[in-house]
């Protein structure tokens, strides 16, 4: 039987960086009105895509460069990171970044690890506009019906379970629907809680050198 090629499905924002970048935006830029979106969001009591997306149309498109400078300043790296990266490319494990964030933090933010382009999902904005409107390439296509905005397990059902050992890391509510169908999971915050309660097999971590260790583990006791 021939073996299950690896592959990673990574969440940026808690995960790869050290906090959110969408609820720091808004907490800092303080919007008129984002705060009832925002726990409408939370409590899922409207979708990720239907909150982003009305909590952005808040913010003027004359802002961007603020936006941008703010975040890069302040979202700081998960330790371990690059060495993750070494690590996947030296086992030959396909790295793919699945993010419910904007291009517009995300690519100069992991612009110096050397990720191409069509391993990074995420969402778009457009700032041609008087206020500014997010884009989403990557919605949800059967069987998923969440209003995800970019949807985790369609990018993952592109690598079929019969071929590939998909592994899911991150950290929130996001990220759920994923753990549901990946074959190991690490996580972390809201997710861990997640997956405890509803008995999702998952290995808590805090960096991507727990990370490593653990598949460096497991790869030694034949189990990855």
């Amino acid at each position: 039987m021939k073996a299950k090629k690896r592959v990673i499905f990574c969440d940026f924002d808690g995960t790869i960086t050290l906090s959110d970048n969408i609820v720091a935006i808004m907490k800092h830029f303080d919007p008129a009105g984002y705060k009832p979106i925002m726990e409408d969001t939370v409590s899922q009591k409207i979708t990720l895509r239907e909150g982003v997306g009305a909590m952005f149309a808040l913010l003027p498109s004359s802002m961007k460069d603020e936006i941008v400078s703010y975040v890069l300043s302040r979202a700081g790296i998960r330790d371990g990171f690059r060495e993750f990266l070494d690590y996947a490319r030296e086992e030959n494990i396909g790295f793919y970044v699945t993010s419910g964030g904007m291009d517009f933090f995300i690519d100069p933010l992991l612009e110096p690890f050397g990720i191409p382009s069509d391993h990074i999902f995420c969402n778009s904005a457009d700032f041609s506009g008087e206020r500014i409107k997010i884009l989403w390439p990557h919605p949800c296509q059967d069987p998923c019906h969440n209003g995800c905005g970019m949807c985790k397990t369609t990018v993952m059902r592109r690598f079929p379970e019969d071929e590939y050992e998909r592994i899911l890391i991150g950290d929130s509510l996001t990220d759920f629907e994923g753990a549901k169908i990946a074959d190991l999971v690490y996580s972390r915050s809201i997710l861990t809680d997640k997956c405890a309660e509803l008995g999702v097999k998952h290995v808590p971590f805090e960096t991507f050198f727990d990370i490593i260790e653990d598949m460096k583990k497991k790869q030694r006791q034949g189990v990855l």
